[in-house]
């Protein structure tokens, strides 16, 4: 077979070095930034125990899957985001709702299927949303969130409103093909959009090790040419400085990066899992050494915030659950006609 001419075997030289984000700092915060950070993630610590109280005694019902250990994460990113910005991820949703200012009470009534719930009882654990405050959702389709946020980054851009979309998605869903036909539209399009994966080591049941051929999951948009930071999403500074790093490439018209946060649930998958998949030990070694909650709590602590100051906290924030939890059972339930109300919007 004859060899091709020298023209068109010529090697193309290699293309110069992409532009990277620089590397994120830890964020340093005032006393009053950080007490604001723990309790956040205090809160969603308290709620979703008691969520899966409520689970155990038959008043949730479906699904219900909870975000104890990675606290971290949404308080750290969310805390660099403005009100022009939007918030969409999968079914591991309740915490990431109350930091966009969905009151406690509004997320458990939903959880429990009322009328005053956010998503008028219609949503559940994994579906609930609010246009109002920029929450897209709260997904059940694994990965599904990953292309709608797309399209959310595609709207900010298209509407030039400054916005920019946060995707919130898991280690599982990272093997998703839906997820990299997304990648290649955000940054030829230069979409406004961080993706944060949440890589909390098991997907469903299977660790990230066993499921994944490239595990170090910031490096997945390289072959899209978008940049990837991995981040200790157990240390809320650190999620935060990272966020900030993110947010200032996003905003600069640079296009799409992603966050892989390194966390850990708690609990199983789901209220349903058992999880056998690991050890007791291990479980309880990450709580001894990681836990996103006692760090911060050390930090104030050295910051002169006294022991007396953060049990105030606590039972502040115990008070506002109980109550939210009261709320959810003592609201009635939808009414049978909304059975038949919004299925369908029609626009002219």
């Amino acid at each position: 077979m004859a060899k091709a001419p020298a023209s068109a075997r010529k090697v193309e030289p290699p293309k110069p070095n992409r532009e990277r984000p620089d590397e994120p700092k830890r964020y340093e915060a005032s006393k009053d930034e950080l007490l604001k950070f723990y309790k956040d993630m205090l809160l969603i610590r308290r709620f979703e125990e008691k969520a899966g109280q409520l689970y155990g005694l038959g008043l949730i019902g479906g699904f219900c899957h909870l975000y104890i250990g990675q606290e971290a994460v949404a308080v750290g990113v969310q805390s660099a985001l403005t009100d022009k910005d939007s918030v969409i991820t999968g079914y591991r949703d309740h915490g990431h709702m109350l930091l966009c200012g969905i009151p406690p009470k509004d997320v458990m009534a939903e959880l429990t299927g009322r009328e005053a719930g956010i998503s008028k009882g219609k949503g559940g654990s994994m579906h609930m949303f609010s246009v109002e405050h920029k929450f897209y959702g709260g997904h059940g389709i694994v990965g599904a969130q990953v292309s709608l946020g797309t399209g959310l980054g595609f709207a900010h851009k298209y509407n030039e409103d400054g916005g920019v979309a946060l995707a919130y998605f898991g280690d599982g869903a990272a093997n998703q093909g839906q997820v990299y036909e997304s990648f290649n539209m955000a940054e030829l399009w230069k979409l406004p959009i961080i993706y944060v994966i949440e890589n909390n080591q098991y997907a469903m049941g299977t660790s990230v090790n066993r499921s994944s051929a490239e595990d170090q999951l910031y490096r997945r948009g390289e072959s899209f040419r978008i940049p990837g930071i991995q981040v200790d999403g157990m240390d809320v500074l650190a999620a935060r400085g990272a966020a900030d790093e993110a947010v200032a490439w996003v905003r600069a018209g640079k296009g799409p990066i992603i966050l892989e946060m390194k966390t850990y649930r708690y609990r199983g998958h789901s209220m349903s899992d058992p999880a056998k998949y690991r050890t007791r030990d291990e479980v309880q070694s990450m709580r001894d050494t990681s836990d996103p909650i006692e760090r911060a709590k050390k930090e104030l602590e050295g910051l002169g915030v006294k022991e007396d100051d953060l049990k105030k906290v606590e039972q502040e924030i115990r008070k506002q659950v109980n109550e939210a939890a009261d709320f959810s059972e003592q609201t009635p339930e939808p009414d049978a006609a909304e059975l038949y109300t919004d299925v369908l919007v029609e626009t002219y």
